[in-house]
């Protein structure tokens, strides 16, 4: 079976526990995802289980992809990821349920791209304190100084400098599932996780 399953991200919300705390929430929906493909290492070099996520037109995909999808009776689907493979491997075509992967209380790896910021500067890419706030001090969001003079007569590779922020892959470890809806294929796990909303996220069983 697969470790993992393909969702997406619907927005943040809280819920509350039994002995009355507020838990912050995010929900995300997760499959139904299609097996595509299950590769192994007597043809590919490694075994892998390939999921389909995300009803989509055949006209948005290409030639290749709608019939590597059909060749298992798949309809149309817009996104393809790899999860590592545990155990005995489901059949090519099959349905995997949110059900059959998560539980609640399971903890996750929740993969995603950050939010874009856009071109920053080092206050707010890297955390820098800035200069003092007073008018004549002519020094407030600035890098500083960044190496030596005549010798090397360069700047070293490394150093934090303004530049685009976010828009990374990103993953967040030690997530707990707090709550699974399997009629709804929604699955609540305990704080955030990366990416704005709608966006395409990866949910993996630690």
């Amino acid at each position: 079976m697969t470790k993992g399953l393909i969702g997406k991200k619907l927005g943040m919300s809280h819920i509350y526990a039994d002995n009355g705390n507020m838990i912050p929430v995010t929900v995300i929906e997760v499959g139904p995802c299609f097996v595509s493909q299950v590769k192994t290492v007597e043809t590919d070099g490694y075994s892998a289980v390939q999921l389909a996520f995300g009803n989509t037109r055949e006209t948005q995909l290409t030639k290749p992809e709608v019939s590597h999808l059909a060749k298992n009776n798949i309809s149309p689907k817009r996104y393809l990821k790899e999860f590592e493979l545990t155990g005995d491997a489901p059949a090519a075509g099959s349905e995997i349920k949110i059900a059959d992967i998560f539980k609640d209380n399971d903890v996750v790896k929740v993969t995603g791209i950050s939010k874009g910021k856009g071109f920053q500067g080092v206050v707010k890419r890297h955390g820098h304190a800035g200069g003092p706030a007073g008018h004549g001090s002519r020094f407030h969001r600035h890098p500083g100084s960044m190496g030596a003079n005549s010798t090397p007569s360069r700047v070293f590779k490394g150093v934090k400098l303004p530049g685009r922020t976010g828009s990374l892959k990103t993953s967040i470890k030690n997530l707990k599932v707090v709550k699974v809806y399997e009629d709804k294929n929604i699955i609540l796990v305990s704080g955030s996780v990366p990416g704005p909303e709608k966006s395409i996220i990866t949910i993996e069983k630690l």
